[in-house]
């Protein structure tokens, strides 16, 4: 008999984030007779109970940023440094979608100094000893996780589209592995995250170099083989090729456990709907009834 556990990690933020973007175009931000926006709660829910019927996972955790600054600003201070304040209307939202998690029986998972990929990186790493994760998000970030128990699941346009890569399938749709993946943004860096790489470099030659070398350290003892314009590139930005190659790896080790006892997937159709009464979230029933079913 198989005792592997089926293991949902959801990026909260990722979803979140795309939730209220997603509901906030026209804006419209669906706020509550107590003047609270719900648009990206509403948004969110509806990517996460699509998903919970799509991968029918046995337990759920929930991982979020806690707060703007990371490690990864001590490192380099301009690390996401083009990326705004969230919009007015999100921030009461970031709260409530926790309470929601809650009255779902979904553990809320962050730990302070890391981003939320950083807590699942750490949580997807231990539970993939024993059992099967996938990871929920919309962040290709994330793909430098995939591994034989661990598959990413990124949210493409549209509802319930997944991109799903598995160990298996991997270097076939990429034509990297996983870990090369953060070799490839040490390379050509990253303008989300806002760290350069080495200036010059963009993906396709990146890409070129990995194939042909492997890795950042072999590309470096093979220095003398390089073109001189890369050769060059490579030379003058040696130091910001190994920053952002800190910056891109996820760091697996966050000092953050959550029993899998507590993350059990068995909502409690009551607490819920309370929940969603109190926020005025509606149109929810069909897919929670969905959902039911398969728990019941």
């Amino acid at each position: 008999m198989d005792n592997k556990h089926n293991i949902l990690l959801v990026d909260g933020m990722a979803l979140l984030f795309r939730g209220f973007y997603a509901t906030s175009f026209s804006g419209n931000y669906m706020v509550n007779s107590k003047g609270t926006p719900t648009n990206g709660i509403f948004g969110f829910l509806r990517y996460f109970l699509n998903a919970m019927e799509t991968f029918t996972p046995s337990h759920v955790i929930c991982c979020w940023d806690m707060g703007s600054k990371t490690f990864r600003n001590d490192l380099y201070p301009d690390y996401k440094g083009n990326r705004g304040e969230p919009p007015v209307e999100l921030i009461p939202q970031f709260d409530l979608i926790k309470e929601v998690m809650e009255a779902f029986g979904v553990p809320n998972v962050g730990y302070a100094g890391y981003e939320a990929d950083d807590c699942i990186g750490t949580l997807a790493r231990s539970y993939s000893i024993d059992h099967n994760v996938t990871i929920l998000t919309g962040d290709q970030d994330i793909l430098q996780l995939v591994d034989t128990h661990i598959s990413v699941a990124i949210m493409k346009k549209g509802q319930g589209n997944y991109a799903v890569y598995k160990g298996d399938n991997f270097f076939e749709e990429k034509g990297i592995t996983p870990y090369q993946m953060i070799e490839l943004k040490g390379l050509m860096g990253d303008t989300s995250d806002n760290y350069p790489g080495v200036k010059g470099i963009g993906e396709k030659t990146a890409l070129k170099l990995l194939t042909e070398h492997g890795s950042i350290e072999a590309i470096l003892k093979n220095i003398d083989k390089l073109s001189n314009g890369i050769r060059r590139k490579i030379e003058e930005n040696l130091e910001m090729l190994h920053l952002s190659r800190q910056l891109a790896e996820i760091h697996c080790e966050v000092p953050i456990q959550c029993e899998l006892e507590s993350a059990i997937w068995k909502m409690d159709s009551q607490v819920v709907k309370e929940k969603f009464e109190e926020l005025e979230l509606r149109g929810f029933s069909k897919l929670i009834s969905k959902v039911e079913q398969q728990v019941s």
